[in-house]
């Protein structure tokens, strides 16, 4: 026998477990959606305007939970309730778009998102005090009534883009870690329409494999077209209260471009059609470059943090 040969399966075996360990980090990031980052540190800043991100350990504490662990929850949850169907869709498996895992990496999934949560909650309960339990539960309670097996909203419109408001618990979290007050009642009304309007286009986005997978959504059901309008609808009127509520010019004009694109997609460019991977990507990127400009815009002006009083409301 080859005396070299035990040695080349040794190496080859080591070589193995590195590629399966890479593998499964990779996974496991993709788990927690970093094409979504962007957006949830825009939420989680936006209490926290002209922040000393410099000499504040707590607030990057926070901005890595929701991150990595609370993305990793979110989707996570996500991710195994929506197997079957994501298994046709093309943006997964991506950084950009998340995780399309095999059937053991899900089944292990749930201990390790559990396991994630744990450190976190000890460490908000000593920074926070016992009303960070209100905060989890709250938390577990809208990713059970989103992800429920035959009952969950998920499958319910209008409801999949109603509970979408839950990502306001961000604003919350933010303002407690960062002992800072709450923000006001006009701007978790307008991050709510924000988030909402960014789901229904996720779900557009989803159209597809959706329908392949026999899922109901609020995109399914209405069509492209009108789901596109009903985002035009929800950025217009987000767009007038930036303006009416807290008067930046800039956050308003670039709302308006929105809604003047969703416009333009339904009546004109796109229309019925399908994205093509290559087009979601090119979004998501823009998407995400437009996150990163509100953060530096938020930190640099804040003029979400305080609401001008308009007559009447």
């Amino acid at each position: 026998m080859d005396p070299s040969l035990p040695v080349l399966n040794a190496s080859e075996i080591v070589s193995t477990e590195k590629r399966v360990r890479a593998s499964e980090l990779v996974f496991l990031l993709q788990v927690s959606r970093p094409g979504l980052w962007s957006t949830t540190a825009l939420f989680y800043l936006m209490p926290l305007g002209r922040a000393d991100f410099l000499h504040s350990p707590t607030l990057w504490l926070g901005l890595f939970y929701v991150l990595f662990p609370l993305g990793f929850l979110l989707y996570g949850v996500n991710d195994i309730a929506d197997a079957e169907a994501d298994r046709h869709n093309p943006r997964k498996g991506t950084f950009l778009f998340g995780s399309l895992g095999a059937a053991e990496q899900l089944v292990a999934l749930r201990w390790k998102i559990a396991a994630v949560q744990i450190p976190f909650l000890i460490i908000f309960l000593f920074l926070v005090g016992p009303r960070i339990l209100f905060w989890f539960a709250a938390l577990l309670i809208a990713v059970g009534l989103y992800n429920a097996p035959r009952f969950g909203l998920k499958s319910h419109p209008p409801f999949d883009v109603l509970i979408q408001a839950s990502y306001l618990l961000v604003f919350v979290l933010s303002s407690w870690l960062n002992q800072v007050r709450q923000l006001p009642w006009q701007t978790f009304l307008f991050g709510a329409l924000f988030a909402m309007h960014s789901h229904i286009f996720g779900e557009v986005m989803d159209m597809e494999p959706d329908r392949f997978s026999g899922r109901r959504t609020t995109a399914t059901l209405i069509g492209a077209v009108p789901s596109k309008l009903v985002i035009a609808v929800f950025l217009c009127v987000e767009t007038v209260m930036v303006y009416f509520f807290f008067g930046d010019l800039v956050i308003t004009g670039f709302l308006g471009l929105g809604t003047a694109w969703f416009l333009l997609d339904a009546f004109l460019f796109w229309k019925n059609r399908p994205y093509t991977p290559t087009e979601m990507r090119l979004f998501m990127w823009g998407w995400n470059a437009a996150a990163l400009a509100g953060m530096f815009w938020n930190w640099s002006v804040g003029s979400v943090l305080h609401a001008r009083h308009v007559p009447g409301l």
